[in-house]
């Protein structure tokens, strides 16, 4: 594989009700062999659901002060904490102000949505293909 720029017009966004989350570089935007990059913008009292991914991730704090539930623990975050979740673990990110984050994880990650105790369908987010 040669080197690939992915220009900041050529970007992939996706807006959902919790975030918006750019894409930087993946499989299919930037042709990378198993490395996704995006980034995660959410506004105070923005939430993401319950969930799991069956990959690792590691999540780097941009700005604000996110707050992480993770398999029962609260993790307040502040610029410049990186946060390294492994495959499998329960969780659910709050925003404070302005709460922006770099993830990296495998582009063949996918999501497991959690209601209760029942594990929705796993599913590959169009951030991380």
């Amino acid at each position: 594989m040669s080197a690939h720029v992915t220009r900041a017009d050529g970007r992939r966004v996706s807006e959902t009700p919790n975030a918006v989350m750019t894409t930087l570089a993946s499989p299919t935007l930037s042709g990378t062999g198993d490395l996704s990059v995006w980034r995660v913008a959410m506004t105070e009292g923005q939430q993401g659901p319950w969930h799991l991914f069956d990959v690792e991730q590691v999540w780097l704090v941009l700005s604000g002060e996110p707050t992480v539930e993770v398999d029962g623990d609260r993790l307040d975050l502040a610029p410049g904490d990186t946060l390294s979740l492994p495959a499998g673990v329960r969780r659910r990110i709050s925003a404070g102000p302005g709460a922006e984050l770099l993830v990296c994880g495998a582009g063949r990650g996918r999501a497991v949505p959690i209601d209760g105790d029942r594990l929705g369908d796993p599913v590959t987010p169009p951030w991380i293909a």
